[in-house]
């Protein structure tokens, strides 16, 4: 029985072993049944180790009948051996073993691309499957001091070009780009998909935004690509959760869509940001958390942005919009993903934001006015209906106005 894989990677990186996987060479599912190996694998067969429950799967090759990455027929016997079983595998990082007495089995210069900080396929067989330009893309923000290596991203382009990315389902996208955008560089995963001409392919809204200009006054970068990157990595940078860092990658789509001639504006991209970040989330099938905050930083972020100079009645439209007082967690969210926002560019990592400061301490005023006492003065004064609503209404001001002396960013 060999260790295998991820484990072998990160044990020669001095990383912490998350999940072992384990491959048996020379037996049979027969034969592991009989020793207490418990049967789980649907595609082929995978065991449960009878004592640690850890996976343990029988050597296999593989065989393309397909297009896309379903169309694979695996062969398990005793006669496969442990080199053809890590020739199947995606990049030589991933391709290396290590035996029960800790010998290393690295048939294919795993130890030396670790060493070289390269990311490289192992067998002209990557072409086979179009996630692994997604998984590669992944690794890359991983780990983000390493290259791809020229052959390995000329065949991803050979993929691409022949049409393996569009065979990709929607819940397999997003399982890779979502693990990718967690990672500690995920600007890697998106200039490596670029490169590749993945990205055009399975999020075009995205690589749309690179070449797009912006006011250099605002965005001393001037790309919105370049910008979009320096957010991804804010975000990674202060430890965002995945819903911040998807409304990150979608806030300012609709800069895409500007006609040239209005370029380097971009009037009303918000709108647009807030529809076309609506259509890659229902493409990819993206979880509700992460489509709702995607669509709610697109539509508002600018006015989060200006929000310091405000009327108080300005103020409480933008809480209402956002949902503020049902859903305060989410904003809290949303004013993360705009600091971020404000913080990607050029030069300005460390620029304050009071924003969002402010608006918090917005909320908590508004979040103090009784409502059910309010109801229940107007409901004895005779009032209904509408006019309950406008006492509300008229008590969230005054709270907001009397809380304003204390705002964050006040001069």
């Amino acid at each position: 029985m060999f260790l295998v894989g991820g484990a072998v990677r990160d044990a020669l990186l001095g990383l912490p072993v998350q999940d072992r996987d384990w491959v048996v060479v020379g037996a049979s599912p027969k034969s592991l049944i009989d020793k207490g190996f418990i049967p789980v694998g649907k595609d082929f067969p995978v065991f449960l180790h009878p004592e640690s429950h850890e996976e343990v799967a029988l050597a296999r090759t593989e065989r393309k009948t397909a297009a896309g990455y379903h169309g694979f027929q695996f062969h398990t016997a005793p006669d496969v051996t442990l080199e053809q079983d890590l020739a199947r595998r995606d990049l030589t990082i991933n391709a290396m073993a290590q035996a029960e007495d800790g010998t290393l089995i690295d048939p294919y210069g795993g130890q030396r691309d670790l060493a070289d900080r390269v990311l490289r396929h192992v067998s002209p067989a990557f072409a086979e499957d179009p996630v692994r330009i997604l998984r590669l893309a992944r690794f890359a923000a991983r780990f983000g001091d390493f290259s791809v290596a020229p052959e390995t991203m000329a065949l991803m382009r050979e993929m691409t070009q022949a049409g393996e990315v569009d065979a990709l389902v929607a819940e397999r996208v997003w399982q890779e780009v979502s693990r990718g955008l967690m990672e500690k560089h995920p600007a890697r995963m998106i200039e490596i998909l670029r490169e590749s001409g993945a990205l055009a392919r399975i999020a075009p809204e995205v690589d749309r935004l690179f070449g797009v200009p912006q006011p250099p006054a605002h965005h001393p970068e001037v790309d919105t690509g370049a910008h979009l990157l320096l957010v991804l990595e804010e975000c990674a940078r202060v430890d965002a959760p995945l819903p911040v860092r998807y409304a990150a990658l979608c806030h300012d789509l609709g800069k895409g869509s500007t006609p040239e001639a209005e370029w380097p504006r971009h009037l009303k991209h918000e709108t647009r940001s807030e529809d076309l970040s609506a259509a890659l989330s229902q493409r990819w099938r993206v979880p509700s958390d992460c489509k709702e905050l995607a669509e709610l930083v697109s539509r508002e972020h600018t006015h989060v942005h200006q929000s310091l100079d405000f009327t108080v009645e300005a103020r409480l439209r933008l809480l209402e919009r956002c949902d503020a007082t049902r859903r305060p967690e989410r904003f809290a969210q949303m004013l993360l993903a705009c600091e971020c926002d404000a913080r990607g560019r050029e030069g300005l990592r460390d620029r304050d934001y009071p924003q969002r400061a402010a608006l918090l301490h917005d909320l908590r005023a508004v979040q103090s006015v009784d409502q059910a006492s309010i109801s229940a003065a107007a409901l004895a004064a005779g009032k209904q209906g509408p006019a309950i609503g406008q006492a509300i209404q008229e008590a969230r001001k005054a709270a907001l106005k009397a809380a304003s002396a204390h705002r964050p960013g006040n001069s």
